[in-house]
């Protein structure tokens, strides 16, 4: 037993060590000579191994764990790093070209349990009712705790057309949430964009893909062929927009800027060093942007926030962002597998990492609801009549000495004149502003604020 035990460690030893000088061979430069194996860790794995192989209550499968002490091996280094087995790795490759099956949801680890990046728009998990900030701990009956992100995704993949309900804990709900979600093809249209007012666009990008910089600028040309004319300013609405394509991001950055940094990249390795910068062209000529961004909004959608906020191109509204500030790269292993390592932290234009920290918005402004009754409060235009204690017109003060005198009559509430019926009845309203109130609160500021931009960019202008 002694000699088979001795043969296993010895066998598993010499790969490992080959492995590993094979790796620190091809990864290291000049200072190749200052790094030592570590032959005792790499004693004490095989030595793990091999109990498992002999003790353990079942046998188990060679490669298996190998696998998974590679899982463990990235896990134990950041939530983003991970092992890309073959279907995963396949996975990868078809989420950036926007199509996908799943719930519609990017996802993360904390404390454990995924954390819920952001839902994708027009998704089961969006429609659903998933929000960003959703902390799932319960995959149908299964326990989240203890399972790798990947595992945890894998269980949440699964065949479409199957339903899957997600226990979720939820900030300022005194208990578990139940939703029910089933699973589909998710096919995510990148950019969409419609016209707000005369004027004024607005542009949804709902994650950075291959294609997003060009779509971005073909919605442009589209806004403005529906505005026939330039416009006069523009919402960049980057909400729940988990990331993507690093490119992506610069590309779409490059539209609004004329010069500058956009992202600067700073990894141990030199393919991890760069920097980016614009072209010259700015497809809006000026018009001043504001950034809707909120929790949901992480990596790429940081670094497209935090040029446009450091080169003073845009004013960014909302709430703070996520804080990935890291880079991942795919490295393939083989034909059908590969690493995804983070390889760099990355710098907006004036040298700060958002990592953990995130965007921090120019002007704070929170999701909010209204009743119906708000609504017609912030509605009802305010006249000197509405003021309490107003001075009465003359004509107004005599009719109503005259109605003082009179005897009370019949009443007449069954006949309501046009103006109580208004505010009796909110279906007369047509106010478009307040449809945009009911529905998107943020927006509606967005809107309001980038008018007064344009009025002062105007006026200064003209001085």
């Amino acid at each position: 037993m002694k000699r088979i035990k001795n043969t296993i460690l010895s066998t598993i030893l010499i790969l490992l060590m080959s492995f590993s000088y094979s790796v620190f061979a091809f990864q290291l430069d000049e200072d190749t000579t200052s790094q030592k194996i570590p032959i005792a860790q790499l004693k004490k794995f095989a030595e793990v191994m091999a109990r498992i192989k002999r003790d353990y209550v079942e046998e188990v499968d060679d490669e298996k764990l190998i696998i998974d002490a590679i899982r463990g091996m990235l896990a134990g280094l950041d939530p983003h790093s991970a092992y890309l087995d073959t279907e995963e790795f396949k996975e990868l490759q078809v989420d950036t070209s926007g199509k996908f099956g799943g719930l519609g949801i990017e996802v993360g680890m904390e404390n454990g349990f995924v954390k819920v990046i952001a839902p994708i728009d027009d998704t089961p998990a969006q429609r659903a009712g998933v929000e960003a900030g959703d902390l799932i701990i319960r995959l149908n009956d299964e326990h989240v705790k203890g399972k790798s992100l990947n595992d945890a995704v894998k269980i949440m993949r699964g065949k479409v057309g199957e339903p899957i309900v997600l226990t979720i804990v939820r900030e300022g709900e005194s208990k578990p949430l139940k939703i029910r979600i089933v699973r589909d093809i998710i096919k995510i249209k990148s950019v969409k964009q419609r016209l707000l007012a005369p004027g004024f666009g607005y542009l949804r990008i709902v994650s950075f893909q291959s294609n997003t910089t060009l779509a971005a600028k073909k919605a442009i040309r589209q806004l403005e062929k529906l505005n026939k004319g330039k416009l006069s300013g523009l919402i960049l609405d980057l909400r729940n927009n988990p990331g993507g394509i690093l490119g992506a991001a610069v590309g779409v950055s490059d539209l609004f800027l004329k010069e500058g940094k956009i992202v600067a990249t700073d990894g141990r390795v030199s393919d991890a060093k760069m920097t980016e910068t614009a072209h010259d062209g700015d497809i809006l000529e000026g018009a001043p942007i504001v950034v809707l961004v909120n929790q949901g909004s992480a990596s790429a959608s940081e670094i497209v926030a935090g040029a446009l906020q450091d080169q003073k191109r845009g004013l960014i509204l909302g709430e703070k962002t996520f804080g990935k500030g890291s880079v991942q790269t795919v490295l393939p292993l083989d034909a059908t597998t590969a690493l995804k390592l983070t390889t760099a932290r990355y710098y907006t234009p004036s040298g700060r990492s958002i990592q953990a920290t995130g965007i921090e918005p120019d002007i704070v402004v929170k999701p909010l609801t209204f009743s119906q009754e708000d609504k017609d409060d912030l509605f009802t235009p305010q006249t000197e009549a509405d003021l309490s204690g107003h001075l009465l017109n003359p004509k107004e003060k005599k009719e109503k000495e005259e109605s003082e005198t009179k005897a009370p009559t019949e009443s007449n509430d069954s006949i309501p004149d046009t103006q109580t019926k208004e505010k009796q009845d909110p279906a007369l309203k047509t106010n478009k502003n307040n449809d945009l109130l009911e529905k998107d609160y943020q927006l509606f500021e967005a809107l309001n604020i980038l008018k007064g931009m344009k009025l002062w960019y105007g006026r200064s202008h003209q001085e």
